[in-house]
């Protein structure tokens, strides 16, 4: 039951991780895609209607995760304290940042807000970058439990490492880009005129950038973290899931070449999804890998629930999620047409 409900936590934690980072991408690229007010608004009529439901995802992952893995839960909230209060105020910041822009009719008010809704979601992207690389990666957890890390150390791995080292940085500098790459094909599909044209421009010059990085990155974490690599290659199924991310990532190139953005933005989010599906693969069956000693370290057969519970608790998240998806294709389905200057939602 433990290996169930690991899959379903890293599966609603994917799917977080597609849905609203078109969210941070497109928040990343605001300021870089649209140059005037009503091209503004393109861009956040664009995700005006799904972005408040996105970030559901993440709420609903972590009251799973407190329900399954209650101890991985407790430990990583007083460990990742700070962390977490630098995403709650970014949140806030981009919520407020786009509430606020339209509320006096000035040019300076609005570039303001617009550059703190850009800067919030490219540090969030960083942040839960960061966060993902501090996983992989391992934290000091001891007998005692997780202290409250700091936000660095001497930023190198080792056995006492802060939240931020280069390492962590560099998976979070990764998440930054692939998901601006996300948002401009998001915004090549859902928009019309000089955006969609800007962000056309702007996705291809992006993934071809991300190449490079994507290569380091997979460099890095074997040299800090080869058991990853190790898990993966005794696992024959986890084949599956690479071919899945390299076959999307080169779907990206022949779909935009094609001029064809909804089946890039798909691929687009299957490759985010075989990414982050891979990563946890690798990382099975740990959730909190203890830089200071293997014992200390939280799996998910030493911190399940009762398996009562989680039996139970299984038929419900399957009801839920199935209210839960519908909704979604809803919402998706009906929010298919393209925005411009004509039909902004309001925004």
């Amino acid at each position: 039951m433990e290996t169930v409900w690991f899959a379903i936590v890293a599966a609603m934690l994917a799917i977080y991780i597609v849905l609203d980072g078109f969210d941070f991408g497109v928040g990343i690229l605001h300021r870089f895609v649209a140059r005037t007010n009503q091209e503004r608004r393109v861009v956040l009529a664009a995700i005006g209607p799904v972005w408040d439901g996105n970030e559901v995802w993440l709420i609903a992952a972590g009251g799973v995760l407190f329900m399954a893995f209650p101890k991985v839960y407790a430990t990583a909230f007083s460990g990742f304290y700070l962390a977490l209060m630098i995403v709650l105020w970014l949140l806030i910041l981009r919520g407020v940042a786009i509430e606020f822009r339209g509320h006096f009719d000035n040019p300076l008010w609005r570039e303001f807000w617009d550059t703190v809704f850009s800067v919030a979601s490219g540090l969030l992207a960083i942040v839960f970058g960061a966060a993902l690389g501090n996983l992989v990666r391992g934290v000091p957890l001891d007998e005692t439990g997780l202290p409250g890390m700091a936000l660095f150390t001497n930023f190198w791995p080792g056995q006492y490492p802060g939240l931020f080292d280069w390492y962590t940085l560099l998976v979070g500098l990764f998440a930054c880009i692939a998901l601006a790459g996300h948002g401009a094909i998001y915004l090549d599909w859902r928009t019309t005129g000089p955006v969609q044209e800007r962000s056309h421009q702007a996705a291809r010059r992006i993934w071809l950038g991300m190449v490079p990085l994507w290569v380091l990155v997979t460099v890095a974490t074997v040299a800090v973290q080869p058991e990853i690599f190790t898990h993966l290659l005794s696992r024959w199924w986890s084949m599956l899931f690479i071919l899945l991310t390299c076959g999307s990532f080169a779907a990206v190139f022949y779909f935009h070449n094609q001029n064809r953005p909804l089946a890039a933005f798909l691929s687009s989010s299957l490759y985010l999804l075989g990414l982050s599906a891979t990563t946890l693969i690798g990382h099975f069956p740990h959730w909190l890998r203890s830089t200071i000693n293997p014992e200390f370290s939280l799996t998910a057969s030493n911190s399940i629930s009762a398996q009562y519970g989680v039996q139970v608790a299984l038929a419900w998240w399957a009801f839920g999620m199935l209210l839960t998806c519908g909704y979604f294709v809803y919402l998706f389905y009906s929010m298919r047409d393209k925005v411009d200057s004509d039909n902004l939602h309001g925004h």
